[in-house]
This record gives structure tokens, sequence and C-alpha cells, in this order.
């Protein structure tokens, strides 16, 4: 019966099955955690302090949040960060939210845990511009936080580079999307998204191919890949994850980001070059912005030949996975 079936009405078989199947879409019932970084009240607040104090930063005017900040779907709104006092940074920030179900982190994916990211923009000369040999010591003359770091991480030593990235982690392990519209749609209730995103739904896991990269509950595969958005010879930050180590695979290629709470954390792309969702869309489902020259393209960046009223739909699909910012109340006074 399969062999008599021509390839069109296989794709069309493939799409009606994903769709019947919403599981996939459903939210984990845990957050994963590392068995020696199990959350905790304590190291939840004592990481939310450490992330909103400017007092980690040289200058003593750059935060976590000043690139990944809550206001703003927990990036800075602008095409690549200029950290106040150290430089401009290469790449656009990426989201904090949901970064607990990551299994690499950074565009080019150099960290392999949220402990292991933390302490990277702390010493970047082109971000916080703090090295720990000097902000340790800087923390350990702050009583309010000896008595936080002994609180949350007894027995480890008080405040040391291991509590610190622990600790900030901890508090970014909290930082999850909340319920879309998508979500309750996903959940059984039809009327929670319009037709028009409806019908976008089923482009995003059929003709456009977008889940190929963009699956599972964070919209994500977690993997990297080279989408065609400069043509040539690559050079420095553009090489992506190739410059960790020199694989042909790896040229040129980045990170897949979330789509949850994607109308909050635009412009997009590695280099955030890409102001608007349908432009962001339509690159992806027309093959890139360069088509020839391109050196490891992916092969999932093909033209799908959507028209302009496919592409709409795709984005009205797209805007029902943002929901409600998480309550969060930002801490105005820290540890002395």
């Amino acid at each position: 019966m399969i062999m008599k079936l021509g390839l069109s009405a296989l794709l069309v078989s493939s799409a009606l099955f994903a769709t019947s199947d919403m599981s996939q879409w459903i939210r984990p019932n845990e957050v994963p955690q590392p068995k020696d970084n199990k959350l905790t009240k304590d190291r939840i607040e004592l990481g939310k302090l450490l992330y909103f104090d400017k007092r980690l930063s040289a200058s003593e005017q750059v935060s976590c949040a000043t690139c990944h900040h809550p206001k703003h779907g927990w990036t800075d709104l602008v095409p690549v960060s200029k950290a106040v006092g150290a430089g401009r940074g290469p790449r656009n920030s990426p989201t904090v939210l949901n970064t607990a179900y990551l299994k690499r982190l950074f565009w080019d994916g150099r960290a392999k845990s949220l402990e292991e990211q933390a302490l990277g923009p702390i010493e970047a000369d082109v971000e916080m511009n703090m090295p720990l040999e000097e902000l340790i010591p800087k923390l350990q003359k702050i009583q309010g936080y000896v008595k936080l770091f002994n609180k949350a991480y007894p027995n480890e030593g008080g405040i040391n580079n291991k509590t610190l990235a622990k600790a900030i982690a901890s508090f970014e392990r909290t930082v999850l999307s909340t319920t879309a519209p998508f979500d309750k749609y996903a959940m059984g209730d039809k009327k929670a998204i319009s037709k028009k995103a409806a019908k976008g739904y089923e482009l995003f896991i059929g003709k456009a191919h977008c889940a190929d990269c963009h699956d599972k509950f964070n919209f994500t595969d977690g993997s990297f890949h080279n989408i065609g958005l400069k043509d040539g010879d690559l050079q420095g930050k553009d090489l992506g994850r190739y410059n960790l180590k020199r694989r042909a695979a790896w040229y040129g290629v980045f990170k897949t980001p979330t789509l949850r709470d994607i109308t909050k954390s635009g412009p997009y792309f590695h280099d955030g070059s890409v102001k608007t969702l349908t432009e962001a869309a339509t690159i992806c489902a027309s093959g890139g912005r360069y088509k020839n020259g391109v050196k490891n393209k992916s092969t999932y960046i093909v033209d799908r030949h959507l028209t302009q009223a496919e592409i709409a739909q795709i984005v009205a699909f797209m805007k029902t996975l943002t929901g409600a910012d998480m309550k969060l109340k930002i801490p105005t006074k820290f540890p002395q």
C-alpha cells in the first residue's frame, strides 16, 4: 500500500500524523538539573542577586541582566551587544529563556552546561571584563554574600569559581517560558489560536519543514546549522562552531535558537541582522539569504516555494508561542 502512495501523499500523511501527535510540544514534567547542583530556594535567590549585581563587572556598570534582561525577552534587543565600558560583542545576545533544557550553550555550543556557561561572560573583555582572580576576593569581602554562599552551598568552600557558577546557573535554570496560546491549543483547546495561525502550524510541520530544526517543546533541535546568511569564505566569529575545532561539518554553523517568546527577543539570528519574523521566516523558507557560494549550507535550508500568504500564516503561528512574562521581582538592593 505504501509503495503505491506518491511522494506528495506521503508528505501529507506525515504532516497529518504530526498534527495529531501534539504531545511532542508539551513541556516536560521536570526541569533538568545536575546532581551536584539541585535547585533550592537559597541557591535560586543567591543566583538572582548575582545575576543582577553590576559589581560583578570591572566597570561596575554591567551585570548579566545588561545583555539578558527579563523585560527584553531575556536579551538586549540590539543586533550585537554593547557592554557599557567594555566594548562591543561580536554576536547577538541569545535569550536565557529555557536554557535549562539545552545541552549546549552559546551560539557555537562551546559550553556543555549552564554552570560552564555562567563564568564566560564575566571574564570576557567585550562583556563584563572581570577576571575571576579579582572577582572572587572582591565577593569574599562582602559579608552579606559570604553568609548567603555558606547557606546555599555548605561545605563547598564558600565563595569560589565553582559555587559562583552554580549559583548563577541555578537562577538561570528557573527562567522558563509560561503557557502560551499554542500550548493551550496543543492541550486540546482548538480555539486558543486563530485559523490563520492553525494553518501556519500545518505549514510549520509540513510544507515549510520548519520543524526539521525547531522541534519538541522548546522548538529547537539543539543542533547547529549554516542557514546561508553569508556567502564565500567566512572569517572570525562568522565561522561559528568551526572555531572550536576545524571540522568541515562545523563550518559556519550556529545553534538553532528556541522559538519560545520569539516576539520578545528580536532582532534575529546570530548576527542580529534580521529585524522581523517575516524576514527571518522568508530567509529560512527560501533557501537562505544567499542561494549560491555558501560553504556547508544546511541541507534543510532549501527553497520551499512558499507564498507571501503562507509566510504570513507561519509568522502568525510563531506569535502564538509567546506567553506572559514570568513572575519575577528584580532585586534593587544587594548584599553588603
